[in-house]
């Protein structure tokens, strides 16, 4: 049977102290998936996001929300989750980000990332206020890797799998050491912008990219 989007109750949405949980889920019933991204904000690489259905038997313990986790517990939880949880990656080039913009390069990524999952959910459940179109019902949560344990899941995916891309991607560029600001704007990757200059990987849509082409111009 088809299902639609529903307004969740106020009392699922506070963040609970203890951390994510899997209230949210058992509300809407049958099988949903979280959805998050990560590198929305990086001068340089792609933007990521995963679709993750937890087994509600099976659920890894010490999953939150990927930026209240050290790096060596994130790398943990990743093995842990891609060994009990439906998982779908998708993602969006550097080429689609400056061709759409961020935030519709974003939900493509997101629809990829629904579509890699092995079955297709009931529900989605994605981190933040701004719906992508997924082909399924789907309900926004405002801090939802605070409140919901498979988004919390959906975000330590994603945040792992973009970090070691970026490790590879640092492997070519090795000045701006990638594989330590995963593309943001750090000092050194503004440092290494000025010596060095852009790569391919550089998102030239970003206004301090935009403005370092400009001066070279």
């Amino acid at each position: 049977m088809a299902r639609t989007a529903v307004a969740l109750p106020a009392d699922l949405l506070a963040a609970p102290s203890t951390g994510p949980n899997f209230l949210i889920e058992q509300h809407l019933g049958g099988v949903v998936c979280g959805i998050d991204e990560a590198g929305r904000g990086p001068w340089a690489g792609p933007v990521m996001a995963a679709a993750v259905v937890l087994d509600p038997g099976r659920v890894p313990v010490g999953i939150n929300d990927s930026k209240k986790l050290s790096a060596a517990k994130r790398e943990v939880l990743y093995g842990e989750i891609l060994g009990c949880a439906q998982v779908g990656i998708g993602e969006a080039s550097v080429e689609e980000i400056d061709e759409l913009n961020i935030l519709q390069a974003t939900f493509l990524a997101m629809g990829r990332a629904l579509g890699g999952l092995p079955t297709r959910p009931d529900h989605a459940l994605v981190d933040g206020n701004r719906k992508p179109p997924l082909g399924i019902p789907a309900t926004t949560v405002i801090k939802g890797d605070a409140r919901s344990l498979s988004i919390a899941a959906a975000s330590i995916i994603a945040k792992v799998f973009r970090d070691h891309r970026m490790t590879e991607l640092a492997k070519i560029h090795p000045e701006y050491a990638w594989e330590r600001n995963a593309g943001y704007g750090t000092a050194a990757h503004s440092r290494a912008l000025a010596i060095v200059g852009l790569t391919p990987f550089h998102r030239r849509s970003f206004a301090p990219i935009r403005k370092l082409m400009t001066q070279e111009s």
